[in-house]
């Protein structure tokens, strides 16, 4: 776990479950792409650059889901290192209530206010508009949160964040969180053009070929359209439809999979409403969802 693989002259990644990237400057100078989900990840990393005799410069975040920013306030501490990611994943980093604010809609109680939905704030210091580094590259990949980026570097190196999960993933928990379903399937069409030498997801193997992963998480997609539509044709309200996904799906819920899953869910219908696809309609004071026949 944490181990270091070089996959090109300057760039490298950490293998664990939500992989970070390395890239090495012409000195001894070092960028990290995310932090892993807390002080603890935190720590880890800084013991590997330390060990190299690395100087960390910057952290630049593909977005600000907390398994991905969390340790950002620790090394940041440490290092005085500058923080970097697009403007609203920015703010998700300094003020991290908003994360399980979001996802609940409204204030959250103490069960969700925890480091998995909930990083340690940190300061960023710009954004990857005006202060990416040279060799570094951003890349929008919309969908999966407000506005997650990739990051290719000078190798060709693609880390593409959470906008593909491994299929060990899929299987286990199929509704994988989406913001935007348009999004998330445009940027499975982008990403499946791309032309990396790598591609380092950050919750799946790296692969020199993402087509197949892109096909999976495609599918999944379509499949959970294809329930929901099912699931509709009797007029229901969210609720009794959350239950009808989870019960599907034999999933268990909690209150962090009921947030994670719920708005995963609401970004659906959202998505089928738009395409007109579900009628919405308020009866005796309840919004009910119809598949349109």
């Amino acid at each position: 776990m944490y181990e270091l693989i070089q996959a090109g002259e300057r760039t490298y990644y950490i293998n664990c479950p939500a992989k970070m990237g390395i890239y090495r400057t012409d000195g001894n100078g070092v960028y990290l792409i995310d932090s892993g989900n807390d002080k603890e990840a935190g720590k880890k990393l800084l013991k590997i650059i330390n060990e190299n005799n690395w100087e960390l410069l910057a952290i630049v975040n593909t977005h600000s889901n907390a398994d991905h920013v969390g340790g950002n306030r620790l090394l940041q501490e440490r290092t005085g290192c500058k923080i970097i990611s697009t403007g609203i994943e920015n703010a998700f980093a300094q003020y991290p209530v908003l994360e399980p604010s979001f996802l609940y809609g409204g204030y959250p109680c103490k069960e969700l206010r925890n480091k998995f939905l909930m990083a340690e704030p940190s300061a960023p210091t710009g954004t990857v508009e005006t202060a990416l580094p040279k060799g570094l590259e951003y890349i929008r990949l919309g969908g999966h949160f407000f506005d997650m980026i990739g990051i290719r570097t000078s190798d060709n190196v693609c880390f593409l964040g959470d906008c593909v999960f491994g299929e060990n993933i899929i299987s286990k928990y199929h509704l994988s969180f989406i913001y935007d379903v348009r999004e998330f399937l445009n940027t499975l069409d982008m990403v499946e053009q791309l032309e990396c030498r790598l591609f380092v997801p950050a919750h799946a193997e790296a692969a020199e070929d993402i087509r197949p992963l892109v096909q999976v998480n495609r599918d999944k997609v379509y499949e959970i359209i294809d329930v929901l539509l099912e699931i509709c044709k009797t007029p229901l309200c969210f609720e009794d439809i959350l239950k009808e996904i989870f019960d599907r799906y034999s999933l268990n819920m909690d209150f962090g999979q009921y947030v994670l899953v719920g708005s995963t869910v609401r970004s659906y219908l959202s998505y089928l409403h738009d395409e007109k696809r579900l009628d919405a309609n308020f009866v005796q004071n309840k919004l009910l969802w119809k598949t349109v026949e």
